[in-house]
């Protein structure tokens, strides 16, 4: 697309176009030209991108507090216990027996989506001892255990990783509607800048006309002052009249040069851009389009559904009214049901250094404990070592206040929420009527400035032609000639004002980005409308 071209030639425009004393070079610029670039090289804009694609991270960061939690602990240990029993098992000469073991643990821990956890942990080791009371020596030992704990009172509606998720996603909405309120601010924006540089560079072209009258006029006087039929004194009238129509001509240049700044810095996202040296030509003109059909009466509920700043104002409500709920339940005393089941198992080898054989008997491994770290796992299946468990606990902080204060700055917090949703909606409800009457004012103002400016036409065509026939004076055709150019500044002005009138109409109902076909994505460039105008 052609905006496409325009990035390309604002980037290589230096190149070899500004050298010393050459002309600045004219880019000719349509209004949805003017929209694409903005939208895609405007500084704020492009903040509040990455201000967005910071709330998307955010709601993922969010969603990871419910990502399980793999702990692997694997140790090699040696210890001599002191005993202080006659009964220590300590092999001869020694004063406690020794234990060398291997082992390795796993757990995992899950988050559940009604505030409780879930919790897995496996452990499975080898240990060796001297003791001669040890049956297994080599012993292998294992268990598979599961605990759910379920909150009943604090954390059970909500909690703080439920309480993060919900404000996560309502910033990313917030964010969203916060980068639509800048878009359709910078497209309204750079409409009111481009219509203002076009009815600043129509009032040069005014003012320029008006000089070029004065000069004409100024050249029939001096004509008629050689044949006679004037007096000397008679030329100082329109001399006097094209010097100051010059300065104003100046005057309009520099209105019109700062308008143009105005655009380019909606336009251009680096101070540095070599394109601020460019002369941008608006390519549209300023007559307006035929209102559409079914605008004139303003529709203020539409407008507040559509409007990004309620949009923003609901979402710190709803923000505030979470984190009011989350500190109210921060006040409760934390109950909670706790049940867990644990499968041990036991298995080795005989130990050989076992204590001499009992009066009943040697000592003898049971066959379900004889084996390697596979049987040890299988009396975990076969249930011989069960730990099960349900209860209760109870933390019951003293006072609270802490908590309790929060709660209450909370809500007072969210009634000015509350309050400043109301005033949201009632200044988009003021905005909107405004609009519409601006909008209503300036077309009338067009029809009024085009009648003033034909009369105007009208009145300097017959005063020339009085002039001409000596039956008044360059006065009168110079002071014919003011009038002509007011009215075309008034003209103009007031095209300029109904273009900018229906922009913030457009705005202030919340339809202005519709209107262009602009379409938004929150870490993406916002797609570039078709060329034309509205």
């Amino acid at each position: 697309m052609r905006a496409t071209a325009l990035l390309l030639a604002f980037a290589i425009l230096p190149a070899g176009a500004l050298r010393a004393g050459d002309p600045a070079p004219e880019l000719r610029l349509t209004l949805a030209e003017a929209r694409a670039l903005a939208l895609e090289r405007n500084v704020e804009l492009r903040v509040e991108r990455e201000a967005a694609a910071i709330s998307d991270a955010g709601e993922l960061r969010a969603k990871g507090a419910w990502d399980p939690f793999l702990r692997v602990d694997a140790r090699l240990r040696e210890r001599t216990d002191p005993v202080n029993s006659i009964l220590s098992g300590a092999p001869s000469g020694e004063l406690a027996p020794t234990v060398r073991s291997a082992g390795l643990s796993l757990g995992v821990v899950q988050l559940l989506p009604t505030g409780g956890s879930l919790s897995f942990t496996s452990t499975l080791a080898r240990e060796k001892t001297d003791s001669v009371f040890s049956i297994l020596s080599p012993a292998w030992t294992s268990s598979l255990g599961l605990e759910l704990r379920q909150p009943l009172l604090r954390n059970r509606v909500t909690d703080p990783a439920r309480a993060a998720l919900r404000v996560a996603r309502i910033d990313r909405g917030r964010s969203a509607a916060s980068l639509r309120r800048i878009a359709s601010d910078t497209v309204a924006a750079v409409e009111r800048s481009y219509w203002s540089l076009v009815a600043a560079r129509e009032a040069v072209k005014a003012q320029a006309s008006a000089v070029a009258l004065a000069e004409r006029q100024q050249e029939d006087v001096k004509a008629r002052v050689e044949a006679g039929t004037l007096s000397e004194s008679d030329l100082a009238t329109p001399l006097a009249e094209v010097e100051r129509r010059k300065g104003e001509l100046l005057a309009s240049r520099e209105a019109a040069a700062r308008a143009e700044n105005v655009l380019k810095s909606l336009l251009l996202g680096d101070p540095a851009d070599p394109a601020w040296a460019s002369r941008i030509v608006p390519a549209d003109d300023a007559e307006p389009s035929t209102v559409p059909a079914g605008s004139a009466a303003p529709d203020i509920a539409a407008a507040e559904e559509r409007r990004p700043e309620v949009a923003e104002a609901a979402a710190r409500l709803d923000r505030l009214a979470i984190e009011d709920e989350a500190a109210r339940d921060r006040v409760r005393p934390q109950l909670d049901l706790v049940a867990g089941y644990t499968g041990r198992g036991l298995a080795g080898d005989p130990n050989p250094g076992v204590a001499p054989p009992f009066p009943t008997g040697p000592v003898e491994v049971p066959e379900a404990l004889d084996g390697g770290p596979g049987r040890s796992l299988g009396t975990i299946g076969e249930g011989r070592y069960p730990d099960a468990s349900i209860g209760l606990s109870l933390a019951l902080p003293l006072g609270n206040r802490a908590a309790r204060a929060e709660s209450k700055q909370l809500r007072s917090a969210r009634v000015q929420a509350e309050l400043a949703l109301l005033r949201a909606r009632q200044q988009v409800g003021v905005e909107v009527r405004n609009a519409a009457f601006a909008e209503e004012t300036a077309e009338q103002r067009v029809a009024a400035a085009r009648a003033a400016r034909r009369a105007a036409q009208t009145q300097l065509l017959a005063e020339e032609e009085r002039f001409t026939a000596g039956l008044t004076t360059s006065f009168f055709v110079l002071t014919r000639q003011n009038d002509l150019t007011q009215a075309l500044l008034v003209e103009t002005r007031a095209l300029a004002d109904l273009r900018t009138a229906r922009v913030e109409r457009a705005r202030a109902e919340g339809t202005l980005l519709s209107d262009r076909q602009i379409q938004l994505h929150d870490t993406e460039p916002a797609a570039v409308p078709e060329r034309g105008t509205r």
